[in-house]
């Protein structure tokens, strides 16, 4: 799979383009084997392959029993070459790890204080509201001062109103007095019709008591009346009666 290239797909390629791309997670794979192994191409042997062959051959080499001090010696710094080689581009990666780490903790630090800004952000529009708030109170007030101001403006001179007033009261004063006076005149009133209402009635029972007597009196008389009328009428009928 290492050896396979992958073929970036060209328009009419559509459908042959998906044969050759690997997935997200195979080319995660292939990248990590390449930053272990120093691979950069899909192509040739590997440097980390190399420099093990290398140094197999120099440990194979001066393990031998045979005089080959000069082999060993060809070999190690063939071995020591493809070493060098093989460290600058660990050189490089850690510097640019140490550039990365280092840029990391730049940007921690600028989130840091991105966040701490956020956070000051978000405290100063909690306070911009409330401050927001008051002003709505505070104009919400003005304007009721206001429109209580034009209509207090409205209304007329205090001096004016305070005579009004004095007028009102005096009314007043004259209309309980009057009150009064009336109240007085209503009970003395009714004192006298009381009174001229007993009066009356004992009039009227008088009256009424001397029209029983005088109808007594009158029938009494009539009852003798008709008593000698009637004896006068029988005492003529005896003699009638004696002729």
């Amino acid at each position: 799979m290492l050896a396979k290239g992958r073929k970036v797909p060209v328009r009419g390629e559509t459908a042959a383009a998906a044969n050759y791309a690997f997935g997200p997670l195979e080319d995660d794979l292939i990248i990590k084997h390449r930053l272990l192994t120093r691979t950069t191409t899909t192509r040739g042997e590997p440097p980390l392959k190399k420099l093990q062959k290398k140094f197999s051959t120099f440990i194979i080499e001066a393990g031998k029993e045979e005089d080959n001090y000069s082999d060993c010696l060809r070999l190690s710094k063939a071995f020591l070459q493809e070493l060098n080689t093989f460290e600058i581009p660990l050189l490089k990666s850690k510097a640019v790890i140490d550039a990365n780490i280092k840029e990391k903790e730049n940007f921690n630090d600028l989130k840091k204080e991105i966040n701490k800004q956020i956070l000051q952000a978000q405290d100063d529009i909690e306070d911009l509201k409330k401050l927001l708030e008051e002003s709505k109170i505070e104009r919400q007030h003005k304007e009721e001062c206001e429109a209580i101001r034009k209509l207090i403006a409205m209304q007329p001179p205090r001096s004016e109103t305070q005579k009004v007033i004095t007028e009102l009261e005096k009314e007043i004063v004259a209309l309980e007095t009057e009150n009064t006076v009336g109240s007085r005149l209503l009970e003395l009133r009714k004192k006298q019709f009381a009174l001229l209402l007993h009066v009356v009635v004992d009039e009227l029972q008088n009256t009424i008591d001397e029209d029983q007597k005088s109808l007594i009196e009158e029938t009494r008389m009539a009852i003798e009346e008709h008593k000698g009328m009637a004896e006068d009428a029988s005492g003529s009928s005896e003699a009638m009666a004696v002729d």
